[in-house]
């Protein structure tokens, strides 16, 4: 999936969580992070922390790249 902004990679990470079948509470919980950056970053919050943001999709299973667009 690409993505090109803050609201379509929170929709990714919710998308993969759900697939997952955890919660936020859960995912929360398990990854150190609180529900309230969860909740943030699956919502496209811009001020999101981009650390912590790549460091929930490894823990979800998912891979990031950067390209140059087309």
């Amino acid at each position: 999936m690409r993505v090109s902004n803050t609201a379509e990679f929170g929709a990714a990470i919710r998308n993969r969580r759900k697939q997952l079948g955890i919660t936020q509470g859960y995912l929360a919980e398990a990854s150190g992070f609180s529900a309230s950056f969860i909740s943030d970053l699956e919502n496209g919050k811009e001020t999101a922390e981009l650390g912590k943001a790549f460091r929930l999709a490894s823990i979800l299973g998912m891979n990031i790249a950067v390209t140059e667009r087309e």
